[in-house]
């Protein structure tokens, strides 16, 4: 089972990501050169019966900061996310006051 833990191992182990990888920010002047990734807890769509909450279903989301549009980055980031059995969608934004892309890949764990 995918843990937040073990979601943070999958992105770190990927070379362009080895000691860039934060939960939900990196602390005030210390965030790494572009590109990077933060990750965070979102919502959870638990399951339910009987007044009883019988799963927690945790969504996450994942961040990809580039400077650039980067195929051969994203492709890195979703060829690791498939490789361990997350389902995912993508969105992008472009961040004009800090000129960068965030790419967010939304998954549940």
């Amino acid at each position: 089972m995918m843990t937040l833990s073990k979601l943070r191992t999958v992105i770190s182990e990927i070379s362009t990501f080895q000691n860039k990888v934060a939960y939900r920010a990196f602390p005030v002047g210390e965030a790494p050169a572009l590109p990077f990734v933060c990750y965070l807890d979102t919502v959870t769509n638990n399951f339910y019966a009987d007044n009883k909450v019988y799963a927690v279903i945790q969504n996450e989301d994942v961040e990809l900061y580039t400077a650039t549009k980067s195929e051969t980055t994203e492709a890195a980031l979703e060829t690791a996310l498939n490789d361990n059995g997350l389902v995912w969608e993508k969105s992008e934004v472009y961040l004009e006051d800090e000129n960068c892309y965030e790419i967010i890949y939304t998954l549940t764990l």
